[in-house]
């Protein structure tokens, strides 16, 4: 019997509005003492957040985490290069997709897994502004159902 203990800590909301994520990875991330604090807090936003692949290592750039407010001389920077861990040959699978024209990885939230922060990747392509339309009036169609389903049931 694995059970799992699962609590997200942050999501990136505006990641599926602007890309379409064809595949996601689960990777760990290495992080400072007063990091995991802060994210205990949810001290963490995604905003212009992204992860790349160098010398076959993958690192999550510009994901903001605030400082410890109860740290008094160590504390970390708030915009620093993390590394994520993932296996060679997910990398490789990466980096081979990523090569291709329009791929990128962005990074779609942060959770607590049986205490140990992980973050899940997303790989995919940036929507044209016709797309995000769509999914807009999906979206709106969607409320105006439940609206009516509520009302009548």
């Amino acid at each position: 019997m694995n059970s799992e203990f699962i609590k997200i800590i942050a999501t990136n909301k505006k990641a599926y509005y602007t890309y379409k994520i064809e595949s996601e990875y689960e990777a760990g991330i290495v992080l400072v003492g007063t990091e995991v604090k802060s994210m205990r807090e949810g001290r963490v936003s995604f905003q212009d957040a992204y992860a790349d692949i160098k010398n076959g290592e993958i690192f999550l750039r510009q994901l903001h985490i605030s400082p410890y407010k109860y740290a008094y001389y160590s504390n970390h920077e708030s915009h620093r290069t993390r590394k994520l861990l993932l296996h060679g040959y997910e990398i490789k699978k990466l980096w081979s997709k990523i090569k291709e024209r329009g791929y990128t990885l962005i990074p779609l939230k942060i959770y607590f897994k049986n205490d140990k922060i992980k973050v899940q990747i997303g790989l995919g392509r940036g929507k044209k502004l016709y797309d995000k339309r769509q999914a807009i009036k999906q979206k709106d169609v969607k409320r105006d159902l439940d609206r009516e389903r509520k009302k009548y049931s």
